[in-house]
């Protein structure tokens, strides 16, 4: 629903200056008439109509119809009265607007009966003007036939759409609750016992320290093997979050394609990767990137990843079968490119984009195989 400050109604399909003209085409059709209380009471009708239908959009309930109604009536005099029949688009856009199924059924057959009713009348009793304007009438009548669908049917999709980005958000912010309690549990099971050990030992030693010195130096022998271990339990833990492999990124992509309904197919032979772990995290974060485009605005069916290792470089080749987004091919801005060639740069890989092909759209991600991390490196 638009709100009351909004002069024209938006997502029409008809330009400004047309509801322009609809707005200053009844004064013109009102000072036709040549007697001034017939000009005054056109005048009175038109002004209300306007001040009725803007009002209504800040209407709630029962309101709402009443000024419908009132602004049907007007519609139905105007067009037998003085041959104007533009204000049943008007209509037929807020209609399109009503959410209520029930509310917006009715309303759009009273309005297309008063609609086609008053247009047949005022062809008998306005001959001469009706029919100097007869194919705008036809283009009219075709629009408060067709126009309050249209617009009901996008708000809906409009409405569900932002159901699913809220619902997203919403999984977003519980998969980041649930990583913050994973990690707190592990570090509870990693740390916690071994921190509860030491401080029991410590205390022993502490009281061994005089009574028996050997026994306490064992004592002090173990606190220290525990600690070193607490600590390398640490660093595994750290080194788990710091970046994420390709295959738990792939399995990540098949569940989210599959939500999507998008066929999915993968050529790959990771067993014989030997990327380090900083060229996953990289190329995981730009293939998850990708995809999310391919599910967000590519409105593909299919989607196909296809991942080689040559001995100069990695590869990834992303390949969707939708409309791609062929307006950002030489920009490289938005839906996350520059993100994924911002990430890419830090280990000299580069991004290609072709759509030339208007079936096909391939995104292209390449890492040269000139950075290397050495055994002791993963190790810290």
């Amino acid at each position: 629903m638009q709100h009351w400050y909004h002069l024209f109604p938006k997502n029409t399909g008809l330009s400004l200056f047309a509801w322009i003209a609809f707005c200053l085409l009844p004064f013109y059709f009102v000072l036709r008439s040549s007697s001034p209380i017939e000009i005054a009471v056109g005048v009175i009708m038109i002004v209300l109509f306007f001040a009725t239908y803007r009002l209504a959009f800040i209407k709630k309930g029962w309101t709402v119809y009443v000024s419908v109604g009132i602004e049907i009536f007007i519609s139905v005099g105007v067009t037998l009265y003085f041959g104007y029949v533009y204000f049943s688009l008007f209509l037929a856009f807020f209609i399109g607007n009503i959410q209520n199924k029930a509310g917006f059924i009715s309303l759009y057959v009273i309005h297309l009966v008063t609609t086609l009713a008053a247009v047949s009348i005022g062809f008998f009793i306005q001959e001469a003007m009706f029919y100097t304007q007869w194919p705008f009438i036809i283009i009219c009548v075709i629009g408060v036939i067709l126009l309050p669908f249209t617009m009901y049917n996008r708000n809906k999709r409009e409405k569900l759409e932002n159901q699913l980005e809220n619902a997203n958000q919403k999984i977003a912010q519980l998969i980041v609750l649930e990583e913050r309690e994973r990690i707190a549990r592990d570090l509870h099971d990693t740390l916690g016992q071994k921190l509860s050990l030491m401080g029991l030992k410590s205390e022993l030693a502490g009281k061994l320290v005089d009574a028996n010195p050997e026994s306490a130096k064992n004592e002090l022998v173990d606190i220290h093997q525990t600690a070193r271990t607490a600590l390398k339990e640490v660093r595994e833990l750290v080194s788990g979050m710091k970046g994420t492999r390709l295959k738990d990124e792939l399995i990540r992509v098949r569940q989210l394609l599959e939500v999507a309904q998008i066929t999915f197919e993968v050529e790959d032979n990771l067993k014989r990767w030997d990327a380090p772990l900083l060229i996953e995290n990289v190329l995981s974060m730009c293939l998850k990137e990708a995809v999310t485009n391919v599910v967000k605005h590519s409105e593909a069916t299919e989607c196909k990843i296809v991942m080689k290792q040559t001995p100069d470089k990695w590869t990834i080749r992303i390949i969707d079968n939708g409309i791609g987004i062929q307006d950002k091919v030489h920009t490289f801005k938005g839906n996350g490119i520059l993100g994924m060639k911002e990430r890419l740069g830090f280990v000299n890989g580069s991004l290609s984009f072709d759509a030339t092909n208007k079936s096909k759209t391939i995104l292209t991600i390449q890492v040269p195989r000139v950075i290397q991390q050495t055994e002791q490196e993963e190790s810290n």
